[in-house]
This record gives C-alpha cells, sequence and structure tokens, in this order.
C-alpha cells in the first residue's frame, strides 16, 4: 500500500472547480513533483491535503487513514510535515532557536517560550542542523542569512515532527540556480535516510525534470498526466497545456512555469 493515496479528491470554489475528480498515490520513499500552469489547481491539491481546506468530496488516505477535513495541526500530529514557499522562519531568533521552536512545537511545550528557549531539545536541534548543513551557523539570527540558507533551517524545522510524508511547497522559489540544485539533492538524500515521501510543487522544470522519481500534472483541476520524466516531456497534452502547440521542454530551456 502507498503512503499516501489521494482519491478522487474534489474542491470548489464558487462557481470554480478548483480541483475536479483528482486521484494519484505516493509510495514510502519516493519524490513526486505536482506541476501546471497557473490556475491549475496545485495551491488548493497541498492545502486540501494538509489541512487547511476541507475537500467537497474524496478521501486523502495516510498509511490507509483517511485525513480529509482534519485540521493542519492533528494532520502533523499523524506524520505530515510541510515547507512552505514564504519564509516561516523567525527571523530574529538563531537557527538553532528557530528549530528547538519547532521541536518544542512538536512535543507539546510551547508553553515554555517563556523561559529560555536554549534550556530545551539543544542537541536534537543541532542533529537536526547537520543534517541539513547549517551546524556551523548556529548562532546567527535568520534575518542575516541567505535565502538559500534560510530554506535549510525551514528544513530541519520541517523535520523536527519526524514526518511520514513531507510537502514542499515552492521549496526553490528565489533561488539561484546552484541553490536550487543543492537543496534538492539535500532533500533527495534525506529522503533515502529516512524513508520519507516528499510531495513538491515547483515552478522550475530543470528541478523537477532532475530530481522528481515521478510527476503529476494538473490543468484546470484535472489530473492530466502521471509518469517519469521522459514520459511527461514527450506527453502531447501537457506541452499543449504549457505551450498551446507542439513546443517541447527543450526548446524553452531554464525555468518553466509551474
Amino acid at each position: 500500500m502507498s503512503l499516501l493515496q489521494v482519491s478522487h479528491l474534489s474542491k470548489a470554489f464558487g462557481g470554480v472547480q478548483a480541483l475536479d475528480d483528482v486521484s494519484f498515490e505516493l509510495p514510502a520513499g519516493q519524490l513526486l513533483a505536482l506541476i501546471g500552469p497557473n490556475g491549475a489547481g496545485k495551491s488548493t491539491c497541498f492545502n486540501t491535503i494538509n489541512g487547511q481546506h476541507k475537500p467537497d468530496g474524496g478521501a486523502v488516505l495516510l498509511d490507509g487513514q483517511d485525513i480529509a477535513g482534519l485540521g493542519p495541526r492533528r494532520i502533523s500530529r499523524r506524520g505530515v510535515g510541510r515547507t512552505f514557499q514564504v519564509s516561516a522562519a523567525f527571523h530574529s531568533m538563531t537557527v538553532l532557536e528557530n528549530v528547538q521552536a519547532a521541536l518544542l512545537s512538536h512535543h507539546r511545550k510551547l508553553g515554555q517560550l517563556w523561559r529560555p528557549a536554549a534550556r530545551y531539545y539543544r542537541d536534537e536541534a543541532m542533529q537536526l542542523l547537520q543534517q541539513v548543513g547549517m551546524a556551523s551557523q548556529v548562532e546567527r539570527a535568520c534575518g542575516v542569512l541567505a535565502y538559500g540558507d534560510i530554506k535549510r533551517v525551514e528544513l530541519a524545522m520541517a523535520l523536527s515532527s519526524q514526518p511520514r510524508l513531507l510537502l514542499m511547497d515552492e521549496p526553490t522559489a528565489g533561488m539561484a540556480a546552484h541553490e536550487r540544485n543543492e537543496l534538492m539533492a539535500l532533500t533527495r538524500q534525506l529522503v533515502s535516510e529516512r524513508g520519507i515521501s516528499v510531495l513538491f510543487t515547483e515552478h522550475s522544470m530543470d528541478v523537477v525534470f532532475a530530481f522528481a522519481d515521478r510527476i503529476i500534472v494538473l490543468a484546470r483541476g484535472r489530473l492530466i498526466a502521471d509518469g517519469v520524466a521522459a514520459d511527461i516531456r514527450r506527453d502531447a497534452q501537457v506541452r499543449e497545456v504549457y505551450f498551446g502547440s507542439g513546443s517541447t521542454f527543450e526548446d524553452k530551456p531554464g525555468e518553466g512555469e509551474a
């Protein structure tokens, strides 16, 4: 059985059908990219899986248990972590303090934040920061970090809840090419070492084709393709949705619009 099973998921906002009978699966230990043109329904799909939206129909099964309609906190407790496109780190706090705060939340001890954060989970936070390559910057404030380093801190924060499924929303947005590749190579390493599953949205087609084990494509709320990179590159319907012609992704080097 796959770790994540999305079955006939539907969600409408007023007269707009944002998700229309979407179904896909994500096995353990796989990196799955969710792409599509603007307005395809990617964010709605992400937010429905994570609990920000309650679906109008369908199921979201995590290890066979339906989590559709549960709130984000309850879904997190069941083993789902998330990173966001907009920075979720506290810029006035140090790298170490941000990860310690995430650990306090996971252990349900946020009420202890009135005491110095340095007292709590320091060793566990250091281990996470070592894994994401930020152990040498633990005392720096997040507000002075390079953007790629902030993303590494946020990845450590997401891993603090020991997720089985990690949702990454535009993880490389705003990064230079070398930063994008470094972050996704790190993510792939963590997937392999921890055996977790990752579902990510992404605008850079270079990143998608280089790192995703599998790719699913949404257009106007419907799933139109599901396959490995070579299959998606050749898919005529996907090319039509992206380019409105017979162009291929190779004809559009660099970043594509996802």
